[in-house]
C-alpha cells in the first residue's frame, strides 16, 4: 500500500471519529436550527431566535451575529431550509477557524524543541502530552517527557506509564520536588541525548493564581539559562466539557504563562463543541490539535473544514 493511500485511509478514519465525537454538539445545533426553520420564509423573528440558539450552543456572539447578518443580507424574506442555514453556519465557522488552524511545527534546528504544557487539573493535560508525543513519533522524531506536575503523584505515575507504553524517557523528581529544577535537568538531559522534542508537564492548580504564576515564571526563567528562547511553545490544554469556562481559563493562562497555542480535548464528551469557535474568535490563538477520545490516536492536528461540517451535522465534502 502506498503512503498516499495509507494517509488517506488514516484521514478518513479520523474524520469518522471526529464526526462521531462531535455528534452531541451537532445534535444540539441541528435540532435547534431544524426546530426554527419550519416556515418557508426567513423573517426577523426567526433570525433573532437563531442568533439566541447559536449563542446558547457556545459559538460566541460574534459568530452568531455574522451568520445572521449573512442570512439577513442574502436570504431575508426568501425561502430557506435548515440545511441551507447549516451550510452558511459551516462556512462562517471555517472562516473563523482557518486563520488559527496551525499544526505544532517542530524547529529541527533546535535540539531539543521545548514545549511547556499548561492547563487546569482534570483537563486531560497529561494524556494530551502522551498523545502529542505519539504524533511526533509518527513523524520520526525523538521525544523526551518531563513530569513537572510534581505535587500530584498520580500525574507523575500517569506520565511514566505513557512513557513506558511509547518507549520514551521520562524525567521525574520526588513528589513535591522543585518543578523548575526538574525542567532544567530535563533540558540538560535532552540536550546531551540529542533529543528533538522535550515536552514538560506543569501543575494546574488555579486556586492560587499568584503561586501558579510564580511557579511557571520560575520554570521559564530556569529554562532560559540553558536556552534563551525556551520554551519555544507554551500549549494550553482545554477541556471542551467546561464550555464557556474554557474562555476564562485561556485568559488566566495567557496572563500567567504566555500561552502560544491551544489543544482542545474531550470534544466527544460534550454538546458544547462550539466553544472552540468562540475561543478562536475571541483570542486568535493558534489551535494545534483536538481530541475526541481516550485512545492514543484520538488527538490529531486541527483541520477547520472537517471540524465545521461535523459540528453542524453536514456530510463530509467529497
Amino acid at each position: 500500500m502506498s503512503d498516499g493511500v495509507s494517509d488517506e485511509t488514516t484521514k478518513q478514519g479520523w474524520l469518522g471519529r471526529l464526526r462521531q465525537g462531535l455528534a452531541r454538539s451537532a445534535e444540539k445545533l441541528s435540532s435547534g436550527i431544524t426546530g426554527l426553520f419550519t416556515k418557508a420564509r426567513l423573517d426577523a423573528t426567526t433570525l433573532e431566535e437563531l442568533e439566541e440558539a447559536l449563542i446558547a450552543a457556545d459559538l460566541g456572539i460574534k459568530t452568531a451575529t455574522e451568520v445572521c447578518d449573512r442570512l439577513r443580507r442574502d436570504r431575508f424574506d426568501k425561502d430557506i431550509t435548515a440545511e441551507e442555514v447549516r451550510a452558511v453556519l459551516a462556512d462562517t465557522v471555517v472562516s473563523v477557524l482557518t486563520p488559527v488552524a496551525r499544526p505544532l511545527a517542530i524547529d529541527t534546528a533546535r535540539r531539543p524543541h521545548v514545549i511547556l504544557v499548561v492547563g487546569v487539573n482534570g483537563s486531560g493535560k497529561t494524556t494530551t502530552i502522551a498523545k502529542l508525543a505519539a504524533l511526533f513519533q509518527e513523524q520520526g522524531r525523538s521525544v523526551m517527557l518531563a513530569a513537572g506536575d510534581t505535587f500530584r503523584a498520580a500525574a507523575v505515575e500517569q506520565l511514566q506509564v505513557w512513557g513506558g507504553r511509547l518507549g520514551l524517557p521520562v524525567v521525574t523528581t520526588k513528589v513535591g520536588g522543585d518543578a523548575a529544577g526538574l525542567a532544567f535537568s530535563a533540558l540538560e538531559q535532552a540536550r546531551a541525548a540529542g533529543t528533538e522534542v522535550l515536552i514538560i508537564d506543569t501543575a494546574g492548580r488555579l486556586q492560587n493564581k499568584t503561586d501558579l504564576m510564580a511557579e511557571l515564571s520560575k520554570i521559564r526563567r530556569v529554562l532560559g539559562k540553558l536556552d534563551a528562547e525556551a520554551p519555544h511553545d507554551t500549549i494550553l490544554v482545554l477541556d471542551a466539557t467546561t464550555g464557556q469556562n474554557a474562555l476564562s481559563q485561556i485568559a488566566v493562562f495567557q496572563d500567567v504563562a504566555g500561552v502560544t497555542g491551544l489543544v482542545m480535548t474531550k470534544l466527544d464528551g460534550t454538546a458544547r463543541g462550539g466553544v472552540l469557535v468562540a475561543a478562536a474568535e475571541k483570542f486568535k490563538l493558534p489551535i494545534h490539535a483536538i481530541g475526541v477520545g481516550e485512545k492514543i490516536g484520538d488527538l490529531r492536528p486541527f483541520e477547520p473544514e472537517g471540524f465545521a461540517r461535523a459540528l453542524v451535522g453536514l456530510p463530509e465534502t467529497m
